[in-house]
């Protein structure tokens, strides 16, 4: 043996860093989290139906919201707990989905593979920029429906008064455009983000993987229509 080769023997081999969130967790928790939003905006959509109905009916639904499990909970007990773990799956959500962009980028290097044109594929690379769009959305929509923050809510917003907030949002068309085109982002940021869940979660299996897309697709047009339907109708009169 040589001493070159003895040397190399002797050597320790570094032991390679342990991450402290593995990709696997990472992978996981966005996938459940991801779920939980998922859930939320479907049962909001189906809630948000109810202004078909009316605005008696509207109205009595939204107050209705705020008195669940009454007296178990305090007014507004439930909601405040939805809003909590909310807020705590969106912040695991954005951590996680950051930390592996971030770490994928890194593994791509200077000269990343290109060609990859598969429609599955384009979609995981506009994740993070729909999920920002999303976001932006969202502090929007609470300053306009929920607190009513001047200049963003309309100029008649009154607290309480849940139909007549949301159709006088809507009968300003600007708000109702960007209300629509970030439905369309969500109907992407949903489908492409239900099915990769469901693969991160255990559905490996070629049928089980078909039937996951399917799903992801059909939920994310179902919550896409019913809430675009809303500003088109009050755009049209239909409405107000």
């Amino acid at each position: 043996m040589t001493a070159t080769a003895q040397r190399q023997r002797q050597t320790p081999v570094p032991r390679r860093k342990r991450l402290p969130v593995s990709n696997f967790a990472a992978k996981t928790t966005m996938a459940l989290t991801g779920l939980v939003f998922v859930g939320f905006v479907f049962v909001h959509m189906y809630g948000n139906l109810h202004i078909y109905r009316g605005q008696e009916e509207f109205d009595h639904y939204a107050h209705w919201l705020r008195e669940i499990l009454m007296p178990l909970l305090p007014y507004e007990g439930m909601l405040w707990i939805l809003r909590v773990v909310l807020l705590l799956s969106l912040v695991l959500h954005i951590g996680c989905g950051v930390l592996l962009w971030s770490r994928a980028r890194r593994a791509r290097g200077a000269f990343p593979r290109q060609g990859l044109h598969r429609p599955d594929a384009l979609m995981a690379r506009y994740m993070l920029g729909t999920g920002v769009v999303l976001l932006l959305f969202v502090v929007f929509h609470i300053l306009d429906l929920t607190l009513g923050v001047q200049p963003v809510a309309a100029g008649s917003f009154e607290a309480g008064s849940a139909y007549a907030n949301l159709v006088a949002s809507f009968q300003r068309p600007l708000v109702a455009a960007f209300y629509m085109l970030t439905m369309l982002v969500l109907t992407v940021h949903v489908a492409h983000g239900t099915w990769t869940a469901a693969n991160d979660l255990g559905a490996t299996g070629k049928r089980l993987r078909q039937v996951a897309a399917w799903v992801a697709g059909l939920v994310a047009v179902a919550i896409c229509l019913g809430n675009i339907s809303i500003p088109v109708m009050v755009l049209l009169g239909v409405i107000q």
